[in-house]
């Protein structure tokens, strides 16, 4: 037994291995531990986002330095002297950051969004023209997933402009455009019962539907505009809804729906 750990096999292959193996299952109960520290009962959903992006952030960073102590300690089982290395770290960090600008620009913008709270996991953003929901974020990059499944992955560095799209309530606008010679008034009854109906059944809304009046007349037709503030994300969805809705409660009543005029001329 003896033999086998002063063997070159024990020494160059097995220790390693066996120093990698521990220091993920330090890195696991770390991370464990830290998730357990700062998942506290009782946040609202702003908190929640905030704790699970603050998460994602350190747990990055100890991968790192987990990694970065493994590959001290394994070289230091080999007899190699890591005292000098560690004293030389400080020329090969600068020379590191003339070489990697991009690399050091990433960290520091990840750490700049966290620290000014642009955005966090979970929130609906767009950034450079790609909207999605936040899924993952990073001291180097950032990962936004859209409503069809696919994800962008962004450098934190290349983040120069944000448009944030959780800060506040959605807005779900339906129009609905009818005959214009329909009893007006009974239009408006029509739809003011419907969005009653509305205010009861439907989830995700953060507020009650408002008639916003005519939006538009012509000759044939008079267009009406309604809207609620939704849940983020879910303004697509009520509209849809909405837009059903109304335009079935409109038909069972007998109002009557702009009529499409075609002018047929004789040419020779």
């Amino acid at each position: 037994m003896k033999d086998f750990f002063a063997s070159e096999i024990f020494i160059y292959i097995v220790r390693p291995i066996i120093y990698i193996g521990l220091a993920y299952i330090f890195y696991k109960v770390l991370t464990y531990f830290l998730n357990k520290a700062l998942h506290y009962k009782n946040l609202n959903n702003k908190n929640k986002k905030r704790v699970n992006t603050t998460l994602s952030i350190l747990n990055n960073c100890l991968k790192y330095i987990v990694i970065f102590l493994t590959i001290l300690i394994i070289l230091n089982s080999f007899g190699i002297d890591v005292s000098s290395i560690l004293a030389g770290l400080g020329i090969v960090a600068a020379v590191l950051t003339l070489a990697f600008q991009d690399l050091a620009k990433d960290f520091i913008a990840g750490i700049s969004i966290v620290m000014e709270d642009q955005f966090e996991i979970g929130d609906n953003v767009m950034i450079n023209g790609f909207r999605g929901d936040v899924v993952a974020m990073g001291l180097k990059t950032t990962r936004i997933k859209d409503y069809k499944g696919a994800v962008q992955i962004i450098s934190n560095h290349m983040i120069t402009e944000v448009t944030n799209y959780s800060l506040n309530p959605a807005l779900a606008e339906v129009t609905i455009a009818v005959d214009s010679d329909n009893d007006l008034d009974k239009v408006e009854k029509v739809i003011k019962k419907t969005m009653a109906t509305i205010d009861k059944t439907y989830d995700f809304l953060k507020g009650q539907t408002e008639l916003w009046g005519v939006e538009m007349v012509d000759q044939n037709s008079v267009t009406y505009k309604v809207a609620v503030k939704t849940k983020t994300g879910k303004d697509f969805d009520i509209q849809r809804k909405m837009r059903k809705d109304l335009q079935d409660a409109l038909t069972k009543a007998g109002i009557k729906m702009p009529q499409t005029h075609m002018e047929v001329r004789n040419g020779k």
